[in-house]
């Protein structure tokens, strides 16, 4: 085998140092495209008359070349206008998609459902970007991360062991995680997370199908982190966990009967004690995704 190796490498004039450079930079640039997905339409959302090559400076990707780029979102339909490409799914060769197992699916404790998305935050000329995971009964967010990279250990893994931290466990039989598409969430190494930690994959086909990910992203980082107006990464560490811990102990929910995600899932531990018979409207709560 090393031999027939040996001479497949000579017939295609290269060394087999040379092609794993080459194979590595390759994966690399796969990866990156799968992760790029869920950050260029968010930049397109704010600006939507962009052109794919000020998309790229903007966002400089770090494995991945400027033509490239351009001509794989423009196939997606990324250099028309948001409307067309958010219609578009993040469908390519070589990606994992995952049913949506949330739709209609009624909700009445903590732990059936989580959301989760990648926001970025923009300081100067350099992205950083915010992954959270919200459990969707109780609107909490149980897990996020804060990155200066879009790979799957610094974004995704990262949320997901915070979350389960904040559960206090290392499984939860059952649980349904929902998510976009983006190659965070469908690579091999976040994958296997769930499944020793035997937590259900789901995926909506568009932004459409996780809008309350989606929100959380946007009163995280418009309604709080910007108004703390970091100016550096180590700033917006600290800021960023304030944040989320204003947004679960202070912040009323509508849904919640005013109350934060802090104090109904106080609530929800108060009434699942065994001296506590009556019933309450809280308790008979149910929600339809």
């Amino acid at each position: 085998m090393k031999c027939s190796l040996n001479k497949f490498y000579r017939s295609i004039g290269t060394s087999k140092q040379a092609f794993h450079v080459k194979y590595t930079r390759y994966k690399q640039s796969q990866e990156e495209l799968g992760y790029l997905h869920l950050i260029v339409n968010e930049v397109r959302k704010d600006h939507p008359g962009m052109s794919l090559r000020d998309l790229y400076h903007m966002i400089q990707p770090t494995n991945l070349g400027r033509d490239r780029f351009e001509c794989y979102f423009s196939e997606l339909g990324y250099g028309v206008s948001l409307r067309r490409s958010r219609r578009r799914t993040t469908d390519s060769t070589g990606v994992i998609r995952f049913p949506n197992l949330i739709a209609h699916k009624k909700l009445t404790a903590v732990n059936q459902v989580w959301v989760s998305d990648i926001t970025y935050y923009r300081m100067g000329e350099k992205f950083y970007y915010l992954t959270f995971i919200m459990d969707l009964y109780s609107r909490r967010i149980v897990g996020h991360s804060i990155s200066r990279t879009l790979l799957t250990n610094h974004t995704t893994i990262k949320a997901l062991q915070s979350a389960l931290t904040t559960r206090g466990l290392r499984q939860i039989e059952g649980l349904i995680l929902h998510s976009d598409g983006g190659g965070q969430y469908y690579s091999h190494e976040f994958r296997e997370l769930t499944r020793k930690a035997k937590i259900v994959n789901s995926m909506g086909k568009s932004v459409y199908e996780n809008p309350h990910a989606e929100r959380v992203n946007g009163i995280i980082k418009n309604n709080y982190v910007r108004h703390y107006a970091p100016e550096t990464f180590n700033q917006l560490i600290p800021m960023t966990n304030k944040a989320v811990r204003m947004y679960n102990q202070e912040k009323p929910h509508k849904a919640l009967n005013k109350l934060s995600p802090i104090q109904f899932e106080g609530k929800l531990f108060k009434w699942s004690k065994p001296v506590k018979k009556q019933k309450s409207k809280f308790e008979k709560r149910l929600l339809t995704v």
